[in-house]
């Protein structure tokens, strides 16, 4: 049968590298994960508790394709307890996880062929969902005095229709200022360019706090998530804020794309928002990891990493050792039984001289996986 040109679209190298590790654990072996940006912890137990006490009642049929009225309105105070900012629930949209809502997004504000900016090394699924809407992904190359970010001068520069940006960014954990944010946001408008700040890991910080870009104009979409700071993955619930004239158009779309994101998932999220005491737990063991991977890469022979900001991952250097990411991280899982997610993930030129080690699990996983990396790495150069 026939495919489509738009189908076309590169692997998901880290989900590769998960089954790759999965593989192994199902032959008996031991592995340790620092591929996934996955939370080694649940949804806060209260919230699952209320969760099921809901499901006991009755069954959770559709909601309206917006979200929950309720969910809405707590996310809506969430910005104002985090930001201090006033935000109009209206302008809040469940989605179905961040990743639909950049289905929504992209539907919404781009026309096939426009181009789209991205600051590489960048989340490679912006490029891979971009491709197959028969948009142009346009691959920015970053620098690290702009700490792997992408500058209002590129939106000009390479003639862009949009640009996303993401703080803390995936791989390298790096963030934008309220200056940067108002001027990437400033060069969007005047090239008459949408800005899509992905914030999926706000929450995820160590010492200073993301500034979200709905904080710096209204003519942005902002793309967040449940599935990180909230400890929700598996459950595929997140939303977006839109400007007040985009509401109706991504309604529109949602309500032919998905009808709605789960019910259940929203319940959930809503009790989440109430957990903080357990969820900046979570929080701080990620600090704790953070201090461990700063210290134990090194020690292990990956020195050139620069400390994340935000979210739970290591971007390091390692092309003293390789001009293959994809097959050094092969060789570390299958001799070190360590997953690690190649840098070509993220940036398709320079990615083959960098891993991203990821500190989301347990503690106790971390120490065994820096204990192992440190051993492979001596075996290595004997």
């Amino acid at each position: 049968m026939r495919v489509s040109r738009r189908g076309a679209v590169d692997p998901f190298i880290v989900m590769d590298v998960m089954e790759s590790a999965r593989k192994a654990e199902a032959e008996g072996r031991h592995i340790i994960h620092m591929e996934v940006g996955q939370p080694g912890t649940g949804a806060p137990k209260a919230a699952l508790d209320r969760l099921a006490r809901d499901m006991a009642e009755g069954p959770l049929g559709y909601t309206v394709a917006l979200g929950m009225p309720e969910l809405r309105a707590r996310i809506a105070q969430h910005y104002g307890d985090w930001y201090d900012l006033d935000m109009n629930p209206e302008r809040i949209v469940v989605t179905a996880g961040a990743s639909g809502a950049f289905l929504l997004a992209f539907t919404a504000l781009f026309d096939t062929g426009d181009r789209v900016g991205l600051g590489a090394p960048c989340y490679p699924s912006y490029r891979q969902i971009l491709r197959s809407f028969d948009l142009n992904a346009v691959d920015i190359p970053t620098t690290l005095e702009a700490r792997f970010q992408p500058v209002a001068a590129d939106v000009k520069n390479y003639d862009l229709q949009g640009l996303i940006v993401a703080s803390p960014a995936n791989p390298t954990g790096t963030m934008l200022g309220q200056g940067e944010l108002t001027d990437l946001a400033a060069a969007c408008a005047d090239r008459n360019a949408a800005f899509i700040s992905d914030e999926i890991y706000h929450g995820l910080d160590y010492g200073i706090k993301p500034v979200t870009a709905a904080s710096v104009t209204d003519e942005v979409y902002v793309i967040n998530s449940f599935s990180k700071y909230f400890s929700m993955t598996g459950w595929r619930v997140g939303w977006m804020v839109v400007p007040e004239d985009h509401v109706r158009v991504v309604e529109r779309i949602a309500q032919n794309q998905f009808i709605c994101p789960s019910h259940a998932a929203q319940r959930l999220a809503l009790y989440a928002m109430d957990c903080k005491e357990e969820l900046d737990c979570n929080v701080a063991s990620y600090a704790r990891n953070r201090e461990l991977m700063i210290e134990g890469l090194p020690k292990a022979g990956f020195t050139k990493i620069a400390p994340p900001d935000g979210a739970f991952y290591v971007y390091a250097d390692v092309s003293e050792y390789t001009d293959d990411s994809l097959s050094f991280a092969a060789e570390i899982l299958d001799k070190a039984g360590v997953a690690v997610t190649p840098g070509l993930d993220f940036d398709t030129v320079n990615g083959k001289h960098w891993l991203r080690f990821s500190y989301a699990r347990s503690t106790p996983d971390i120490e065994e996986g820096l204990r192992r990396l440190t051993k492979f790495m001596e075996d290595r150069r004997s």
